[in-house]
C-alpha cells in the first residue's frame, strides 16, 4: 500500500494509508509532492503548495481588526523584550479549538516574527482535505493518530514556530514529549465561547445547548492533557484583571500580551536555572 511520508531536510517519516509521496518542509514553506496521473511516472512529481492559511510567515502583514493601535504596539514591544531569551524556541498552543486560540497564535507569530502552523490543518491537507481526514479518522483511528504524531514530530524538530496544536497533541505520552521541544501554553477559552465558534463557523446541526454539551464532553476528555502545558492563558483571568464585564471585550492583543508575559516568566526561570548550574 502506498504511503505518505513527512520529510524535513534528510529526515523522512512514514504516514500510513495515503497515496501521496511525502510532505516536505522546503524554503520555510510546506509542499506536497504527489504523482500527476497525466504525467509519465518516471518523471519528477509536481509540487503543490499548501494553502497559505496553514503556513504564514510573520512579516508584519497578519490582518488585525484593530490595526496599528497602542495595544498592538505594546504587544510588539513585549515580544522584542522576550525574543532575546526565547532564542527561537517554538511555542505550542493547546486547548479547545476557537477563533481566540487561532487569532492569538497568528498575532503571537507576527509579533515574534515566527512562522505559524495549524497542525490539524496540516494533517487534513496531507490526507486530502477535511472530509478525507474525517473518513480516515473513522476508518483507521490508529493510523490517523500516527499521522498526527508524524506531523507534530516534524514541527517539533524546527525552531521559530508558533503551532496551534489539535487535540491529538495531548492524547499520548509520545506527543506530549514532542511538545517539550518547545514551550506549551494552554489557551483556556470558556466553553460558551468555544461552542459559539463551533456553531457559527462549522454550521454544526443541533441547538446551542447540545453543541455546548458536546464541547464540554471533549473538554472533559482532553483536560488532563491540556493541564500538562507549561503555563495557562485564561480568558476569564485576563477579563477579570482588565475589569471587563463581558468576555467579548477581551481582545486578541490582550491575550497575546498575556501569553508573552507567561513566556517571559518561563524563559527567566530557565535562565536562572542555567546560571545556577554554572561552575564557580
Amino acid at each position: 500500500m502506498e504511503k505518505l511520508s513527512v520529510s524535513h531536510m534528510n529526515a523522512r517519516f512514514a504516514l500510513p494509508n495515503r497515496s501521496f509521496d511525502f510532505l516536505q518542509f522546503k524554503h520555510s514553506i510546506f509542499f506536497l509532492k504527489f504523482p500527476n496521473p497525466n504525467q509519465n511516472p518516471n518523471t519528477n512529481p509536481n509540487l503543490v503548495r499548501l494553502r497559505r492559511l496553514n503556513c504564514s510567515v510573520s512579516d508584519g502583514t497578519v490582518p488585525s481588526s484593530v490595526g496599528a493601535t497602542d495595544s498592538s504596539l505594546v504587544v510588539k514591544k513585549k515580544a522584542a523584550e522576550v525574543s532575546s531569551d526565547l532564542k527561537g524556541t517554538s511555542i505550542f498552543l493547546v486547548g479547545m479549538q476557537s477563533s481566540l486560540k487561532a487569532g492569538l497564535g497568528k498575532l503571537l507569530a507576527d509579533a515574534l516574527r515566527y512562522y505559524y502552523f495549524d497542525s490539524d490543518s496540516l494533517v487534513e491537507e496531507a490526507v486530502g482535505g477535511a472530509l478525507a481526514a474525517k473518513s480516515f479518522r473513522e476508518s483507521d483511528t490508529k493510523g490517523f493518530y500516527e499521522s498526527e504524531t508524524e506531523v507534530l514530530k516534524q514541527l517539533s524538530s524546527m525552531g521559530r514556530l508558533v503551532v496551534c496544536a489539535g487535540n491529538g497533541a495531548v492524547t499520548s505520552p509520545t506527543n506530549l514529549a514532542l511538545l517539550r521541544h518547545g514551550i506549551s501554553l494552554w489557551i483556556d477559552v470558556p466553553l460558551d465561547l468555544v461552542a459559539r465558534d463551533v456553531k457559527e463557523d462549522l454550521f454544526i446541526p443541533g441547538s446551542y445547548p447540545e453543541v455546548k454539551d458536546e464541547q464540554f464532553a471533549l473538554y472533559d476528555k482532553y483536560r488532563a492533557g491540556y493541564a500538562t502545558a507549561d503555563a495557562i492563558v485564561s480568558v476569564q483571568k485576563v477579563a477579570s484583571r482588565l475589569g471587563c464585564d463581558n468576555l467579548d471585550e477581551v481582545t486578541i492583543e490582550d491575550l497575546t500580551l498575556e501569553a508573552l508575559r507567561e513566556i517571559e516568566k518561563l524563559t527567566r526561570v530557565k535562565k536562572m536555572i542555567e546560571e545556577a548550574a554554572r561552575p564557580f
